[in-house]
């Protein structure tokens, strides 16, 4: 019995935060974020159940494939691991969705996105990195196009994104770029997240995030 306890308490002490706290840094109101902790159990033990989200299991909560390799999924469950720990806890599982709210600030989702296509961690986007990242956004929308055209695209947002023409996108160019073409963080609001309490029902039985949307 004292085992058990001690377990639980451990579990519950990894990442675990009161929805008050949470509340109080996010977008989300108390009952949002106690809806969150539901779903947020649910996914947490839909393979390993150890109250933590592990990679497969954001996987397949995104694809309902656990083994589907994708770095679209890569680079959020990365994101979403503030701690670098390998899992994702249940308070940065709520803080990293946050920034998809409605209510989230326009700043916070930009800088996001730049995270998400900065897939080295330099603190600047490179070509090569755009491309990486157009080649898994097309496979995920089962588009096909020649390389030529893929190369065309990616030279012609590289080349518009690149104002001072260093060869790298920062974080100020992004941001101009971004300004000028908003359907580029379109997905980075989630509008069921407004009131996550009404969408839970369904949102919790098909574990439904929809890969469109993220």
């Amino acid at each position: 019995m004292g085992c058990y306890c001690s377990t639980s308490k451990k579990t519950e002490a990894q990442g675990y935060e009161e929805p008050t706290v949470l509340a109080s840094v996010t977008p989300f109101t108390v009952s949002e974020v106690e809806a969150l902790h539901e779903l947020y159990k649910k996914l947490s033990n839909s393979i390993i159940e150890d109250g933590l989200i592990h990679r497969e299991e954001f996987q397949l909560a995104l694809f309902r494939n656990k083994n589907k390799k994708n770095l679209f999924a890569d680079r959020i469950f990365d994101l979403f691991d503030l701690k670098r720990n390998g899992v994702i806890e249940f308070g940065e599982f709520v803080r990293s969705l946050g920034v998809f709210h409605p209510n989230a600030a326009l700043e916070d989702k930009i800088t996001f996105a730049f995270r998400l296509y900065d897939l080295r961690q330099t603190g600047f986007i490179e070509r090569e990195e755009l491309k990486e990242m157009v080649l898994a956004l097309l496979h995920e929308s089962d588009l096909e196009l020649s390389d030529d055209m893929i190369e065309t695209i990616v030279d012609k947002t590289f080349s518009d994104a690149d104002i001072n023409g260093d060869g790298r996108i920062d974080q100020d160019e992004w941001k101009a770029f971004v300004s000028k073409h908003p359907s580029l963080i379109k997905n980075m609001t989630l509008p069921y997240l407004k009131d996550i309490t009404l969408a839970f029902p369904s949102f919790v039985t098909g574990t439904d995030i929809e890969e469109s949307e993220m």
